[in-house]
């Protein structure tokens, strides 16, 4: 049914029928998303909340009115239940960063794109505040006291509850009323977007295109500065944080200066309570909804959230004690740790020795993997190693070796995560065969770029008797 209307509006809109109509991923609000193809590809919307809908459309329109890039709504039903709109591509911002995220290593390439994204926000917030007619914003027409308590009401119920934390609820609310209070003594008052983050900016042409405003306000501006270079997954460095900071302080210049000591202090209070925010969301969207993203999310917000707190907040004392010690929680230990352990992988020949373990702690495992299917008794693979496709290929079709690996996995998912909880250094994993040339090495590999890949933790690759070592760095 949603398909049928999304392609009536096609055909009203472009005067043919649409050739495809495929669904798109969500994300965390109720709305449909497919892509229709044909005459030209645009993206149709279906959505049950209306008055959603609606504070899309208006919004959409009268920012691209303001010459903002935004996508244009090209048609619509009756009801505002669908519509269509540009379609901006696959690319957002948050995939466009993704090797820096990933390493913490932003490239020339991701610092400028995010430059060039910060500087374009001054302009949606003042340029686009004005003249708009703020009663379509939907739930709330402005950032008041009944919504900074909403969602600190739903950390509170969504995600510190699910913790199993004890604590004095009356207190808790005293400090979240403070808040409050700090929050709402901000001005001046703009259109503040509330979800601007790198999800929601595309790029197309290499240029940024802002999606998902429909929760947007009237509200201060430090909102959406802290929604931004504090992204939970965005793994932003400080010292990129600082430049951004810059850069966004350059461009909003021309429309309210500020100086940049007491802007910092008053974004640290917006900083707090959008990672406050963003908790409850990911408690819902993903304790609750089990939503795997929002999940993932989770550590990364706990550790801007352990951050932050290394300077106090006087203002709000029990508030801050519960947080210290929700970060504390040893679910939440495995980001603060990641970098401080290696896992130490080896391929091994039997002939010559079970590898000793530098680390002097002898933990860890030997997998032997002699009762594997052999390449090496083969004449075509006698010269070649692990590394090779050809050998990959021949273990790979074979399949033991598959087969093998998955128990190993799972062990050494179950060490890794607890290591990451209590903060040790070292773990060792040794696969030995006959020669430490083909399955031993195979199953090396294979381990190594997993666990990098899984946990982000260092990983040490020693392929012991073909004298080749390299450091897979922490993601």
């Amino acid at each position: 049914m949603n398909t049928e209307l999304l392609a009536q509006l096609y055909q009203s809109y472009t005067g043919e029928a649409p050739t495809s109509i495929e669904p798109l991923p969500g994300a965390g609000s109720n709305r449909k998303y497919f892509r229709l193809k044909g005459k030209e590809s645009l993206i149709g919307v279906y959505g049950t909340s209306t008055e959603e809908n609606r504070a899309f459309i208006y919004m959409a329109r009268h920012f691209s009115q303001k010459g903002l890039p935004v996508p244009r709504i090209l048609a619509e039903a009756p009801d505002q239940s669908a519509y269509l709109q540009d379609d901006l591509g696959d690319t957002s911002l948050f995939q466009l960063i993704k090797q820096g995220r990933e390493s913490g290593n932003f490239s020339d390439e991701e610092t400028n794109i995010l430059k060039r994204t910060i500087r374009l926000l001054p302009q949606i917030q003042f340029e686009g505040s004005k003249d708009m007619d703020f009663s379509y914003c939907y739930p709330l027409a402005t950032f008041n006291r009944r919504s900074i308590l909403w969602d600190l009401n739903y950390f509170k119920y969504c995600f510190l509850k699910a913790t199993g934390l004890e604590f004095q609820e009356n207190l808790l609310e005293d400090d979240f009323e403070r808040m409050a209070d700090t929050l709402l003594q901000i001005e001046p008052q703009v259109f503040m977007y509330r979800d601007f983050q790198s999800r929601n900016i595309m790029i197309r042409e290499e240029k940024p295109y802002f999606i998902d405003f429909q929760g947007g306000r009237k509200g201060p501006f430090y909102y959406d500065v802290a929604s931004f270079l504090w992204q939970a997954k965005a793994n932003y460095p400080d010292s990129l944080r600082q430049e951004l900071l810059d850069e966004y302080l350059d461009a909003l210049r021309p429309y309210h200066a500020i100086d940049k000591e007491q802007f910092l202090t008053t974004l640290r209070h917006f900083v707090l309570f959008r990672t406050l925010q963003v908790l409850g969301a990911y408690g819902f969207r993903g304790y609750f909804e089990k939503k795997a993203h929002f999940i993932q999310s989770v550590p990364y917000a706990i550790e801007n959230l352990r951050q932050l707190l290394e300077t106090d907040f006087p203002e709000y004392p029990y508030l801050c004690l519960m947080l210290r010690k929700l970060t504390e929680l040893p679910q939440f230990a495995s980001i603060r740790n990641r970098r401080k352990l290696t896992v130490r992988v080896m391929s091994f020949s039997y002939k010559k020795g079970i590898p000793e373990d530098p680390s002097g702690n002898g933990g860890g495992y030997v997998f032997d993997c002699r009762a594997v299917h052999n390449p090496g008794k083969y004449e075509q693979y006698k010269q070649l190693t692990g590394r090779d496709k050809p050998v990959i290929d021949f273990l790979e079709q074979d399949g033991e070796i598959l087969q093998f690996l998955e128990h190993v996995d799972a062990l050494a998912d179950a060490h890794v995560q607890r290591f990451l909880e209590r903060g040790f250094t070292n773990l060792s994993i040794c696969f030995g065969c006959t020669g430490g040339q083909h399955r031993s090495v195979y199953s090396a590999e294979h381990v190594a770029h997993h666990l990098n890949e899984k946990f982000g933790v260092r990983i040490r690759l020693i392929h012991r008797e073909q004298h080749i070592e390299q450091i897979l760095e922490p993601r």
